[in-house]
């Protein structure tokens, strides 16, 4: 039997999963993030921290399936996002916390570079939009505000990558500072059209050059995990983004294809195949994971806070002990009660990109109670997710594309049978949850599993993708539209302050 090791290092936690060639989960080892907010709007962490967890995590995994390293055909590395790391490259140590890619910090900068006028060229060359999202305000924040980094920097003695780039670098002992087009396409400084670092971005915001990795194809031979990791060398075969690495997982490799991940924020991917199209619905146009070096694209929306808004009811507001009560509680009451919960806690993401706008708790009476709170938290999951299908659809059809047919889903999130249903009476549209839910992770193991030569193409891969539940539209889409013009006006009660 031929195994593959996905490293799935995100907001929230550090997993590692062994998957059979055959797609089957074998074992799965994880361990929780400490989160860090020095500042309202601040959201780090600590690097190192992150190493040792998917360090931790891969042994338990490999210990768990009962395998050595030397029955693993690759490692695929799957990450949040954006999020940004500079370190010494002679100790490997980063010189400030992680800046997560939640973290607003950058904002003013942000605006000041949209009101200089050069946001319709950063989206030209790009895909996105000036937003403090993504990496590369956060890598000029730390070169300005951690002493002596600049020089540090200009002398090449420093490192930037995102969380893939860190992994790989410690994995491999320093031997390689890479990443792949997808990940690289998240940093705000790559030219999307050439796959290359755009000089024009980097002269702009004053990152010198040196500090950047090498950009290559999704799957690929990266480098070798070092034997004392693992008590053998391991190639490092595949590595992605995780939204794009979701998209792959689940076989969403056609033009048109629509996914959506529940995790801490909310992601949807629609494939475009081989054509960059700009979005007129506030959309990001991104790089897919990619298998060779022609470019290949998809549209995005990004909800900021999804699963996180759960975390928030057991931390902040201490209406459940686990994050795995929401369920009950939500569903103890029939309805919300009238009560809707904005969770824009670190501003909105798509469709409105508001930075500013703050969460809000609307509706509320003497009647309102924890349940109807937690319903409606839960809820606001399926309502942003809606609004970013909306206007994927509407791009897609404006593009001469035809209307999305179906959703399909992933992630912690996924596994609620009652948000599901939710989602698809409010899109009028199927919402199909695979076998393999580990689809962020699963993507990453199919990205090294080719490299390595597990499988000859895409469509072996397509074949292995299978629904574990189908959920269509019920009565209560006949609800949708009151459903989601009652969310529009609770949004717009947290952007117009």
């Amino acid at each position: 039997m031929t195994y593959l090791l996905a490293l799935d290092q995100g907001t929230s936690s550090s997993r590692s999963i062994v998957f059979d060639a055959r797609g089957r989960l074998v074992a799965m080892a994880q361990q929780e993030l400490t989160q860090h907010f020095p500042q309202p709007g601040w959201v780090e962490h600590d690097a190192l921290e992150i190493w040792r967890s998917q360090l931790a995590t891969a042994r338990a995994a490999l210990a768990q399936a009962g395998i050595g390293a030397g029955e693993v055909a690759a490692i695929g590395i799957t990450n949040q996002r954006e999020t940004t790391v500079v370190w010494d490259r002679a100790t490997g140590q980063p010189i400030h916390r992680a800046i997560v890619w939640q973290d607003r910090r950058t904002e003013p900068l942000c605006q000041q570079l949209r009101e200089a006028g050069h946001g319709e060229r950063v989206h030209q060359l790009t895909g996105l939009l000036i937003d403090a999202y993504f990496s590369a305000t956060k890598l000029r924040w730390l070169l300005d505000h951690v002493p002596g980094a600049r020089a540090r920097a200009e002398a090449g003695e420093l490192a930037f990558g995102t969380i893939d780039t860190w992994l790989l670098w410690q994995l491999t002992g320093g031997a390689v500072h890479a990443t792949d087009v997808s990940n690289a396409s998240r940093t705000m400084l790559l030219d999307v059209h050439q796959g290359r670092w755009s000089d024009e971005l980097l002269t702009l915001l004053a990152i010198p050059p040196a500090l950047l990795p090498e950009v290559r194809p999704s799957s690929c031979r990266f480098g070798t995990a070092q034997p004392a990791h693992f008590g053998a060398a391991v190639p490092i075969g595949g590595m992605a983004g995780d939204q794009q690495s979701a998209l792959f997982g689940q076989a969403c490799f056609d033009a048109g294809l629509v996914k959506n991940t529940y995790g801490t924020g909310c992601f949807m991917l629609m494939h475009t195949g081989r054509r960059f199209e700009a979005s007129r619905n506030g959309l990001l146009t991104t790089a897919t994971a990619q298998t060779d070096a022609a470019p290949q694209f998809a549209l995005e929306g990004s909800v900021f806070v999804g699963g996180a808004v759960v975390q928030w009811l057991r931390d902040g507001l201490g209406v459940i002990q686990h994050s795995g009560d929401v369920q009950a509680l939500a569903q103890s009451v029939p309805d919300s009660g009238g009560v809707m919960f904005v969770p824009a806690f670190t501003g909105l993401g798509a469709p409105y990109w508001q930075p500013d706008a703050r969460g809000a708790i609307l509706g509320l009476t003497r009647g309102s109670t924890a349940a109807h709170i937690a319903r409606a938290a839960v809820e606001s999951i399926a309502f942003q997710s809606a609004a970013l299908l909306q206007a994927m659809d509407r791009d897609a059809v404006a593009g001469g594309g035809q209307p999305v047919r179906e959703l399909r889903v992933d992630g912690g999130a996924a596994v609620n049978d009652a948000l599901m249903q939710f989602q698809a009476d409010l899109l009028g549209l199927p919402v199909l949850r695979p076998e393999v839910i580990e689809t962020t992770a699963w993507g990453a193991a199919c990205l090294a599993g080719l490299t390595a030569g597990v499988w000859a193409g895409t469509d072996e891969l397509a074949a292995l993708w299978r629904v574990q539940r189908r959920f269509e539209p019920g009565p209560a889409h006949a609800q949708a539209g009151e459903a989601m013009a009652r969310w529009a006006h609770a949004v717009r009660q947290v952007v117009s302050r």
